[in-house]
């Protein structure tokens, strides 16, 4: 397969442009690839859920392990085929999450796929060495990097700074736990001081992750160490924000910087919050482009508007300079809404907010090949949670779900796995347009 890279795609000619842009009211896809990582997955650290409620058969606290789950954002692997996936903030709050580590995984799926007209492959995602991409036997040291704030970049306290544990809780054992001794000694960052729900790699191969607490923006370098301090939303602070201080927040908790994209230079961000700031239309979402060079908001900024069905988006990643595609979904309610559309920032409805179309319903994928082996030739799904989308080529597309380990269950009693989704498109993206950012 063919991956993304920071470096500016290919010129194609403006006729071929604008036939990619001619994408069709609705679009369908098919599924082409599919795998799995099973919910009870974990690697090696700290012991974590320690202060979360156990659910769906799972007891905590994991001793000595930290879960591989919650994925909230994809970016390619160091190798075709290999791919980097973030988990958020651990169990789903920033109470219940100061053991829980924040990291970023790299796996190669043996995706079930059909090849000269036979299926073949395991179905599996491996874990893979951050470097090279190639398979390990198990999620170990090799496979991950963790956020650290060794130079003290960051302007608020960490968990790592504390002798114990924060916690809100009572009973027995929820209090004055030490915090462990791996997290203070390198700062460690973990889910009670950041909710990171997207990733971005600038063009010098530094990691830009959009948090929910803020929010804020994080700069990290490639291993992990955090280079500034967190840059944060001019006019919107969140409940969770450390530097609140009794003020009133502009939005809701955990509504920061689920979606957010970077362009083909790798030198500008674009954030796409989860919720309405106070003030705005019910339903809207502001998208803002952020410079990475300067480390500033530009100022230019546009509306997304759900749809009747929608009640939060998902993940956000580019198509080219000026449009992105964006999951869009509803939560337990029926019927289930998931669906990825195409925004372009240089087209805008009546209304004023960015122009949506329907990409793929992912309630509603052709299967041909059965390749979940469900029995279906019709493939849905229906998670609470969608936040991975991934361009492969103009034609492809990953789509992982969040499985919120071990709180969401489809399966009465059976914590939710993750899903790898590889996606044919039945119409190209235009992933060669040659128009830029108006």
């Amino acid at each position: 397969m063919t991956r993304l890279s920071l470096r500016p795609v290919a010129a194609a000619t403006a006729a071929l442009a604008a036939a990619l842009v001619a994408l069709p009211a609705v679009a369908a896809g098919t599924l082409s690839g599919f795998a799995v990582i099973p919910a009870d997955t974990f690697a090696p650290g700290p012991t974590s859920g320690q202060f979360a409620s156990g659910a769906n058969g799972v007891t905590l606290p994991l001793v000595d392990r930290q879960p591989v789950q919650g994925f909230s954002a994809v970016l390619p692997g160091p190798v075709d085929g290999s791919f980097r996936v973030m988990p958020d903030n651990g169990f789903g709050t920033k109470a219940n999450s100061p053991d829980a580590l924040l990291r970023l995984y790299t796996v190669k799926p043996d995706f079930r796929r059909v090849e000269g007209g036979a299926v073949v492959g395991a179905g599996v995602v491996h874990a893979a060495d951050r470097n090279t991409g190639f398979e390990l036997p198990a999620f170990d040291e090799r496979s991950y990097i963790t956020l650290h704030d060794t130079d003290h970049r960051l302007g608020f306290g960490l968990v790592a700074d504390a002798a114990t544990y924060p916690y809100a809780g009572s009973g027995p054992g929820s209090a004055d736990i030490p915090v462990d001794r791996a997290i203070a000694k390198r700062r460690l960052l973990t889910g009670g001081d950041l909710d990171i729900e997207s990733v971005r790699m600038d063009r010098k191969g530094r990691l830009w992750f959009g948090d929910e607490f803020g929010p804020f923006l994080v700069q990290a370098n490639a291993n992990g160490k955090v280079l500034r301090a967190e840059v944060p939303m001019p006019g919107v602070q969140s409940p969770d924000n450390p530097h609140l201080a009794g003020g009133t927040p502009t939005l809701g908790r955990s509504k920061g910087f689920e979606g957010m994209a970077i362009n083909a230079a790798g030198n500008l961000l674009f954030t796409l919050l989860e919720g309405t700031v106070t003030g705005d239309a019910p339903g809207t979402l502001r998208i803002n482009a952020f410079d990475i060079p300067t480390a500033h908001y530009t100022g230019r900024h546009w509306l997304y508007r759900l749809e009747p069905q929608g009640t939060a988006i998902g993940d956000m990643t580019a198509v080219n300079n000026h449009q992105f595609l964006v999951i869009e979904r509803n939560g337990t309610e029926e019927p289930r809404f998931k669906k990825i559309f195409l925004i372009d920032l240089n087209d805008r409805d009546d209304a004023g907010y960015v122009r949506k179309t329907e990409v793929v319903d992912l309630m509603a994928i052709a299967d041909p090949d059965d390749l979940n082996q469900d029995g279906q030739s019709t493939f849905t799904f229906p998670w609470v949670t969608i936040e991975d989308v991934l361009v492969l080529d103009e034609r492809t597309i990953l789509v992982i779900n969040d499985n919120n380990y071990p709180g969401t269950s489809r399966d009465a009693g059976v914590p939710d796995r993750t899903e790898f989704l590889r996606l044919t498109l039945d119409q190209p993206l235009p992933v060669k347009s040659e128009v830029a950012l108006r």
